[in-house]
């Protein structure tokens, strides 16, 4: 027998909040009051609060044809977590609010709920409120990021001087062959009802599409080893756009080593699977969240004797612009050509 399902206007939007939210334990006293109220109150004393959004449109950003709910619910929220960390700041707490057309019903959003709640688990984060509204265009989530990070710790984008070193954790480009992966077995499985989709030996890039993490670990790394970045961002768009991004807002140039540029086996044999260059992928693909920094050179050393940190290139003055050096030396000038919400095309 089926379990039964139930309609969300049987709750109401505060019933809806209570289930949703019910299990979602205080776990920092700065969160003064949580959800319930109009507002959360956040006393963070001597510390300097960090605030981010994201929003997330069905069709735009994910596609729930082969994206499970808990998945997506676990990836919204790492996706800010990421943007807390790239500030060299600790998330705290998180506002949730969702857009539900009526395809879906309350067991939907408790799988949703439940992969935004692991994270929370994990990353040691408080849910404190949010909004939930009917929408005709599907789902529709919108999570905000409260951080924190001690005065004259945080770093922005706008630091990086000529010389310094550009940093990269993790590999880059698995996400969007995960994407790829997916895309095709759900074309080749169309209409077909009892078609198997091909995923064996590719898990690594599935999960990375699929299950990203915010690289925490890095953070807490680079402070054990007593080292602060000039500048940093994470990857979400691609390589390439990202490092324009600090290049623009540090007034900067850079150069970076095809070669050095850290990349999955998987990652490899999936890009030849497509026919598709491999290097465009990592430079171009986004959704890594890996975390793109630098450091002045006299960190050279401790940077080098850390595991899961490549160091890709360096910070050059202005006028010398931003270039990728190939293998053979030649150097193509690097565009922004990673994942823009607005070009009418699908990532």
């Amino acid at each position: 027998m089926d379990q039964q399902e139930t309609e969300i206007s049987e709750l109401g939007e505060f019933g809806l909040i209570d289930r949703l939210t019910k299990d979602f334990p205080i776990q920092h006293t700065q969160t003064k009051l949580g959800v319930g109220d109009d507002a959360a109150i956040l006393n963070f004393g001597e510390k300097d609060v960090v605030v981010t959004t994201d929003l997330l449109l069905e069709g735009i950003h994910f596609d729930l044809r082969y994206v499970p709910l808990q998945h997506l619910g676990y990836k919204a929220a790492i996706v800010n977590f990421s943007d807390i960390y790239a500030m060299n700041a600790r998330p705290r707490q998180i506002t949730v609010s969702l857009g539900v057309s009526s395809r879906f019903t309350v067991e939907h959003l408790d799988a949703l709920y439940s992969g935004i709640k692991r994270a929370c688990e994990i990353y040691n984060v408080d849910l404190v409120g949010g909004d939930t509204s009917a929408s005709v265009t599907g789902l529709v989530i919108s999570i905000t990021c409260i951080g924190d990070v001690e005065k004259g710790e945080e770093v922005k984008r706008s630091g990086a001087k000529p010389t310094d070193i550009i940093c990269v954790s993790g590999d880059l480009g698995a996400a969007f062959m995960g994407l790829q992966l997916l895309e095709r077995e759900n074309s080749v499985g169309a209409g077909q009802k009892d078609f198997q989709p091909d995923f064996a030996g590719k898990e690594y890039i599935l999960e990375r599409q699929l299950k990203p993490e915010a690289r925490k670990d890095i953070i807490e790394l680079l402070k054990k080893e007593g080292i602060k970045p000039t500048s940093m961002i994470d990857v979400s768009d691609g390589l390439s756009s990202e490092l324009l991004h600090i290049c623009k807002s540090s007034g900067v140039g850079c150069r970076v080593y095809e070669d050095k540029i850290p990349i999955d086996y998987q990652t490899a044999l999936m890009a030849e699977e497509f026919n598709m260059n491999l290097v465009t992928a990592a430079l171009n693909g986004g959704e890594d969240y890996e975390l793109l920094f630098t450091v002045p050179l006299t960190d050279h050393q401790k940077i080098e004797k850390m595991k899961g940190i490549s160091m890709i290139g360096y910070i050059t003055e202005p006028q010398l612009g931003a270039a990728l050096v190939t293998r053979d030396g030649s150097e193509v000038v690097i565009r922004a050509q990673g994942w823009n919400a607005f070009d009418g095309e699908d990532k």
